[in-house]
């Protein structure tokens, strides 16, 4: 194993998980990075110039407070990630695809309002259909 990592550092290569089966595939890291790049570009994402994961803690943090009757006061702290950072996405190659493009896995457990998103869709999830969406 100790062989394989140094002849893929030596090289600036890496490996990632197929999309479809359960293969690995190998690549170098700058032809992955472009992939990635490629995604967020043919997708209109913007990129943040700032960290906004402090102000969005804080507004939940106000918004549990408020909502009393949603949340009471002694559940408040399940509800709440205690060090939020910002969600990271990962590229997973499809390999049935032509040119190989990537499939994003976004990895939101980490996020400031994962915990609160959770228990909103349970509750949403356990009520009588008019209260479905």
């Amino acid at each position: 194993m100790k062989q394989i990592e140094n002849k893929l550092s030596e090289n600036k290569a890496m490996f990632s998980k197929g999309d479809k089966d359960n293969s690995i595939v190998v690549l170098y890291q700058d032809e992955y990075n472009q992939k990635v790049e490629e995604f967020i570009s043919d997708n209109n994402f913007t990129t943040a110039n700032t960290d906004i994961t402090k102000n969005l803690q804080r507004e939940i943090r106000n918004t549990i407070n408020d909502h009393q009757r949603v949340i009471q006061k002694s559940e408040r702290w399940k509800y709440v990630n205690l060090n939020p950072t910002a969600p990271t996405m990962r590229g997973i190659v499809k390999l049935h695809i032509e040119d190989t493009p990537i499939r994003p896995i976004i990895n939101w457990r980490n996020a400031s309002g994962y915990k609160l998103a959770k228990m909103l869709a349970r509750k949403l999830t356990t009520h009588p259909p008019p209260f479905h969406i």
